[in-house]
């Protein structure tokens, strides 16, 4: 089992910037590739980012990519989001999520998620 924590959502204006932090408890964390999700009202969830525990490089979304930077520091058990350049599209709730395979994030799948936080971009 894998307890999942976000935080650092919030609102803010266009062009804004936004770190979300992902805590993981339980089960030996570097083990797992991570990956962010989002879900806007009346929409899918939606791929962000995820990386893997050490290869291969992160994998990002095409309507984040340049804008949008996962990282993760596995001593602390913990996973970010760095979000700059924010558009009101980005507004949604943010999920973290867990799974051995980079492959699987990418198609949605979790073994374990998060709670989520709401980030909202106004124009």
């Amino acid at each position: 089992q894998v307890q999942l924590v976000e935080s650092g959502g919030g609102l803010v204006q266009a062009g804004g910037s936004l770190r979300l932090s992902c805590a993981a408890s339980g089960r030996t964390f570097s083990n797992y590739a991570v990956g962010w999700f989002r879900q806007a009202p009346g929409k899918e969830r939606e791929f962000v980012a995820a990386i893997g525990w050490s290869d291969p490089p992160p994998i990002y979304a095409d309507s984040v990519k340049g804008r949008f930077t996962i990282s993760r520091d596995n001593a602390k058990n913990m996973v970010y989001l760095q979000m700059n350049s924010l558009k009101p599209e980005d507004t949604a709730v943010y999920f973290c999520a867990v799974d051995p395979s980079l492959v699987r994030l990418r198609m949605r799948h979790g073994d374990y998620w998060g709670q989520g936080t709401q980030v909202t971009v106004s124009s």
